[in-house]
């Protein structure tokens, strides 16, 4: 029987230290932990709960090891934030389940992944980083533009003025942004059409989209933007339909080359948005999804379209065990 330690960041211990909602965002309920845990022991594995990297450390230096470790670590602090458990468990050898520090490090900067995306030929917002606020003068883009921090995720530093129609407002917003996050602004050409999420699991050639999700917010909405509020407050407000026909093959083709191109490993999300011409264009990829079985986007998508909790965190684990074998 393999055994398999779970790490993650838990939302209520950051809160307990005087975190705010914004800060932890990102983090995992005592639900979610629940959820993995319960599911890996029904697939017949030993978990055993670590914690986040502080914790780890304090094990790894006790002496204890795992088989497998099954990471969803955020981390709070760097740009390099969510890559600082897998690059201890790389250091230590320790085998884990989702993608290694390379991954993790590019794919939390936004800008940077949209570079190497776009060098694979895959379509992206045309874009530019703005890391003082003398940058401004040096973008070329047609307004309207939409911008949002670079190393940021689950909607945070978006909200009702990202949108941006004027020089005047793209001032005051990356001016806000830059104070507020302490880290550069993307700001990229808005892409006015359809918005949708794509499920993934596997590694490389192995890897496959298990449903293609789209996420419709509705005219009841206080914001027009898939922003934090909206995410935290999506009930009632955000209506999410699974695709199908000609655009769920496009959006998980585009989704799939940004995966493989970016070395995406396991499990996770990219999302997509449609340019003026219907398009899917590459926002962002998730590599590290949340996992709350009721209401993260990746559970939900998989269980849209026929793939129980447990299916999914068994391909998940599979595709980690295929890799580490060597058939990947």
């Amino acid at each position: 029987m393999l055994k398999v330690g779970l790490t993650y960041d838990l939302r209520s211990d950051y809160l307990k230290l005087g975190y705010s909602d914004e800060e932890t965002a990102e983090f995992d309920s005592e639900e979610t932990i629940e959820a993995i845990d319960n599911t890996l022991i029904t697939l017949g594995y030993k978990t055993q709960r670590i914690g986040n990297i502080f914790s780890l450390i304090d094990r790894i230096n006790k002496g204890e090891r795992w088989d497998l470790v099954f990471n969803i670590c955020e981390g709070m602090h760097g740009i390099g934030r969510e890559a600082q458990v897998p690059a201890l468990l790389d250091a230590f050898n320790i085998p884990y389940v989702f993608s290694d520090p390379l991954v993790l490090s590019l794919t939390l900067h936004k800008g940077q992944t949209k570079r190497v995306v776009r060098d694979c030929n895959i379509p992206t917002a045309d874009f530019a980083i703005v890391e003082s606020i003398q940058d401004i003068k040096h973008i070329n883009l047609p307004y309207p533009l939409f911008a949002k921090p670079v190393a940021e995720g689950t909607g945070k530093g978006i909200d009702g003025r990202s949108i941006i129609t004027s020089n005047s407002d793209l001032q005051l917003v990356c001016q806000n942004l830059l104070a507020r996050f302490q880290q550069p602004v993307l700001v990229e050409t808005y892409l006015p059409g359809r918005e949708f999420t794509v499920g993934i699991v596997g590694t490389g050639k192995n890897a496959k989209s298990i449903g293609v999700m789209e996420i419709t917010i509705t005219s009841k909405a206080k914001e027009q933007t898939y922003s934090f509020h909206t995410k935290e407050n999506w009930k009632g407000v955000v209506e999410y339909t699974m695709a199908s026909g000609e655009i769920e093959k496009i959006c998980a083709d585009t989704a799939l080359k940004a995966w493989r191109c970016l070395g995406c490993r396991d499990g996770g999300r990219v999302d997509l948005k449609m340019d003026a011409s219907g398009i899917p264009n590459f926002i962002e990829v998730n590599p590290l999804a949340g996992l709350n079985p009721s209401h993260s986007d990746l559970p939900m998508l998989a269980r849209n379209n026929g793939i129980d909790y447990r299916q999914l965190i068994k391909l998940v684990v599979d595709s980690a065990l295929i890799r580490l074998n060597g058939s990947v």
